[in-house]
């Protein structure tokens, strides 16, 4: 994987003083420091730059969260969400595909990173209590890849350590980075998920650029699970075209000739989806991808999505390959309807409480499988 490049940091003059910020600047000792009041003069100067976005995946804002740093997944109106929890420690990431729907989601391009990491856990523990009997997933992977930048920022070592201390709590560091050597000797309890986003490598060359290759992410994923870490995998987003098939069936096959299905926790399963505002945006930026010559139409949630059929006929294949090698994976679909999960599965969760469920069920099955005793919330 590519070095981070950093051209310029942005230091929030309300941080400038913060320990994790100088931290960060003392890793970066050869990058301009430009002291700034707050994201407004960073938005100006980014927002003036001939690629915004792209320019912004170069520069890095160092500023506080205001207010609770832990939220509920929005979910998507209509559709069956898995109730993962949103540790909103940073946004946007280095890398740069062309589908990220960060592009039109972020009114701010600039990498962001927020220094007040210790206000994370009384947040985290006020957000898991409301319903103790659960286990509470979270992560840092909604607005920002959990791993791309944490060489410089460092954030899992505390992150990782901590949740090892919490029974019921599930750290996610979702990624499509190979930056997981500093993960390896950290104690984790088996409470953090590594997990990597992955398509065929034909789709990573032609869409997700910057980002390591399929085989540089799986020997990643099977260094982390060597060191003990279960490890979740996501199919998210699944892009058919006419060869599509072939190469994701031989993706499922490669993924486990790495990869021991034992000690996978999770597995899910999305095609690929953006709001309308996203179209030009990846028209312009680009203009090579072929993602928007697929039959994508808008759906009962206003984003563009491919005909049900053609979802369920994805979904149907990889449950099978997967289950041909393992049947008892837990594998979900993320952010689909009722009527899609019927036709998939055969069945439906119902809505957003039984998926949660389920979940509670897989968690506590695999960790009494891997630790040896049952933990609250297993069914």
């Amino acid at each position: 994987m590519r070095p981070i490049t950093i051209e310029t940091i942005f230091l929030d003059q309300a941080v400038a003083n913060d320990t994790r910020a100088r931290s960060i600047v003392a890793r970066l000792p050869d990058t301009p420091v430009e002291i700034v009041d707050g994201p407004d003069p960073v938005i100006r100067i980014v927002r003036g730059l001939k690629d915004p976005i792209g320019d912004g995946k170069r520069m890095l804002f160092l500023t506080r969260h205001k207010g609770e740093m832990v939220a509920k997944c929005p979910g998507t109106h209509g559709h069956i969400c898995c109730g993962y929890q949103i540790l909103d420690l940073m946004s946007n990431c280095p890398m740069d595909c062309s589908y990220c729907i960060l592009q039109g989601y972020l009114n701010n391009p600039v990498m962001t990173v927020f220094t007040n990491l210790y206000d994370v856990t009384d947040d985290l523990l006020k957000a898991a209590s409301k319903k103790p009997w659960r286990y509470f997933r979270v992560g840092p992977g909604e607005l920002a890849d959990s791993l791309a930048l944490d060489p410089v920022i460092r954030y899992a070592d505390d992150l990782v350590e901590w949740f090892a201390g919490h029974d019921t709590m599930i750290l996610e560091l979702k990624t499509k980075s190979t930056r997981i050597d500093h993960l390896l000797d950290l104690r984790h309890g088996g409470q953090t998920v590594v997990s990597w986003s992955l398509n065929p490598q034909s789709t990573i060359h032609a869409e997700e650029h910057e980002t390591p290759g399929l085989d540089e992410r799986l020997r990643a994923a099977r260094t982390c699970q060597e060191a003990g870490y279960p490890i979740g995998l996501h199919f998210d987003p699944m892009i058919p075209d006419g060869s599509w098939e072939k190469e994701y069936k031989t993706m499922v096959e490669e993924i486990f000739d790495y990869v021991d299905p034992r000690g996978i926790i999770w597995i899910s399963l999305g095609g690929l989806r953006f709001p309308p505002l996203m179209k030009p945006i990846i028209q312009e930026r680009f203009p090579q991808s072929r993602i928007l010559l697929g039959e994508l139409f808008p759906g009962r949630d206003g984003k563009f999505r491919y005909l049900e059929t053609i979802r369920v006929d994805m979904f149907r294949k990889m449950l099978t390959w997967i289950r041909e090698i393992d049947p008892g994976l837990f594998v979900y679909l993320c952010m689909e309807s009722h009527e899609v999960w019927k036709a998939v599965y055969g069945w439906s969760p119902g809505n957003t409480a039984g998926l949660i469920r389920a979940f509670d069920q897989n968690c506590g099955a695999f960790m009494k499988r891997h630790h040896g005793e049952g933990r609250p919330g297993s069914l």
